[in-house]
């Protein structure tokens, strides 16, 4: 599976690891479903997840906002990653995740049109784990990304 976010934001940026902000939900979630806990080194985290045939990017390469929210993101600045080379590469991916509204409206417009998607391939869109996505408590949100990638959450 790919789970894709639209851009990293500026402290994912500051520290070179993604969803690095301290009150991004992702890596608390991904803890629960792989157990690739916040506390453990990046590096242990990133592994858990590619054990777990998980895999991690984004949609866009490049872009312009001034402030971390996706909803500042200059449409006309929109350069998106190379997913024609990527999927060549990454033949097993049978399910896309979005980590958000965003990452799915830039794929769907920026990337789709031009790529040849297996007839197999899901595109799930999810809750946006970032603090900005105050709509939709932590618990929700959790549970939402639990159902979707391992099914219902254990009560």
């Amino acid at each position: 599976m790919l789970i894709l976010g639209s851009m990293p934001g500026k402290a994912s940026l500051a520290a070179n690891q993604y969803y690095a902000h301290p009150r991004n939900l992702f890596w608390p979630i991904m803890g629960e479903l792989f157990g690739a806990e916040p506390a453990l080194d990046y590096e242990e985290r990133l592994r858990l997840l590619k054990t777990n045939g998980v895999a991690l990017w984004d949609v866009l390469k490049e872009c312009y906002r001034e402030s971390a929210l996706d909803s500042d993101i200059v449409e006309a600045s929109i350069i998106a990653n190379d997913f024609s080379d990527f999927f060549a590469r990454h033949t097993n991916i049978r399910r896309i995740f979005f980590n958000g509204a965003k990452a799915e409206q830039a794929f769907r417009k920026y990337v789709l049109p031009d790529l040849q998607v297996p007839a197999n391939m899901e595109l799930i869109k999810l809750p946006s784990t970032s603090p900005a996505n105050a709509a939709i408590s932590p618990r929700t949100r959790a549970e939402l990304w639990h159902g979707a990638i391992n099914g219902p959450m254990p009560a």
